[in-house]
């Protein structure tokens, strides 16, 4: 399928954020990603960032001077609550490198298929950006961009693992109106994250932690972000088991 020309500009957008990326000691998200921990034997891990054409009913949100078609989007799914570890919590596809993958990028396509039965074949990989280290869960996650240049059905494969699966337009998570940050207050200490608000049907999900984190720091290196209200806070409610991490866990 022939993209058309705004979802070209946003695909070659992203190619060149990969290319700039390996030559930037930032790994290509900005200084909120750079100045994350370092993590002694960390495990490695990596996560599909999936950028398609949505074949549904598109963003009824224009952004600013047409920088994002309103047909743009992202594969996200929501995690089971039944998890123990991030129950509940939205992200991107992806998981742990096994020994018999072929490095980051045949490990996030791996997983991706997996979590929300894509076809892999459809899947154009433009490039990984540079290793992010995760203290909370001791993973060193390598994102890897891709673009959908032939889309294929997705869904919840197992529901032990996923609560939902669907592709947000990014318009949607660009609009002011859905953009806040979460803040965590713990003795004494405050962890304050990018978030984002989006909805699938009759379901509204708050993107924040991790997933929030490299949403933010792409947005504002492809030149998408919009001006928003950094001081507004969005609600997050914690399972118990995520009471303990720092935002940057989620």
């Amino acid at each position: 399928m022939t993209p058309a020309p705004a979802a070209d500009a946003a695909r070659q957008a992203l190619r060149e954020l990969v290319r700039a990326a390996a030559d930037d000691p930032r790994g290509g998200l900005g200084d909120r990603v750079a100045n994350l921990p370092d993590v002694t034997d960390a495990r490695d891990a990596a996560v599909l960032i999936l950028f398609g054409v949505l074949d549904a009913e598109p963003s009824a949100e224009g952004t600013a001077m047409g920088a994002v078609s309103r047909d743009l989007d992202v594969l996200l799914l929501a995690r089971a609550l039944t998890l123990r570890s991030h129950p509940g919590q939205v992200a991107f596809p992806g998981g742990r490198v096994d020994d018999g993958d072929d490095g980051p990028v045949a490990a996030a396509l791996r997983e991706a298929q997996e979590e929300t039965g894509l076809d892999p074949d459809g899947v154009e990989v433009l490039g990984t950006l540079g290793p992010i280290p995760l203290e909370y869960s001791r993973h060193l996650v390598t994102p890897v961009i891709g673009w959908w240049r032939r889309p294929s059905p997705v869904r919840v494969v197992d529901e032990a693992e996923s609560a939902d699966v669907f592709r947000a337009p990014v318009a949607d998570l660009l609009d002011p109106a859905n953009r806040g940050v979460t803040v965590i207050r713990r003795d004494g200490r405050e962890w304050r994250g990018p978030g984002f608000l989006v909805r699938d049907g009759a379901r509204e999900h708050l993107v924040w932690g991790f997933t929030g984190m490299l949403l933010d720091g792409l947005f504002d290196s492809v030149g998408w972000t919009r001006p928003w209200d950094a001081s507004r806070e969005l609600p997050l409610v914690l399972p118990e088991e995520a009471s303990r991490p720092s935002p940057a866990a989620g």
